[in-house]
């Protein structure tokens, strides 16, 4: 849980640089990209964060772009997905810095109940740090390059 809002603000930094990372790596020939036929793709996967983010920061209490969700809405570019993600992560940057530590603690509506601010961006955090390592497993899978996101790669090491 967060106490105080610079905690959040760095994690959410280094956060959404690495999944920046991750979906810059997929290409538009490689977002179909699934584990097996049917299963969540490179595209939906890269999709999913984006609206995760723009939901969490709403509920939070941040002015975040809103994304469309449901059946044949994920772009078909991955240029457009990485759009949406850096203008919903400019949002974060310059909303969450007006926040103050006492905020981290109050609570807000979220999952049916009552949850702590700082709790709930960890839940943020958490669950986008769950589905980029998913992600960075497809990007090899693809044949794609991985980028470090915590640390080099076995491409980096190569070099």
């Amino acid at each position: 849980m967060y106490r105080m809002k610079e905690d959040f603000v760095s994690d959410w930094a280094a956060s959404a640089a690495g999944t920046l990372a991750v979906m810059k790596s997929i290409t538009d020939e490689k977002m179909d990209t699934a584990i097996v036929e049917g299963h969540n793709s490179l595209s939906w996967l890269a999709w999913h964060l984006t609206g995760t983010a723009a939901i969490f920061g709403q509920i939070a209490g941040l002015q975040v772009p809103a994304v469309e969700r449901g059946a044949g809405t994920t772009p078909v570019h991955m240029a457009e997905i990485v759009a949406k993600y850096e203008e919903i992560n400019e949002a974060y940057k310059r909303e969450a810095n007006q926040w103050t530590d006492e905020q981290m603690s109050e609570e807000i509506q979220a999952f049916g109940g009552k949850m702590m601010r700082g709790k709930f961006l960890r839940l943020l955090i958490d669950h986008q740090t769950h589905h980029r390592g998913q992600m960075t497993v497809l990007l090899r899978q693809a044949g794609l390059i991985v980028p470090g996101v915590v640390g080099p790669t076995r491409e980096m090491q190569a070099k």
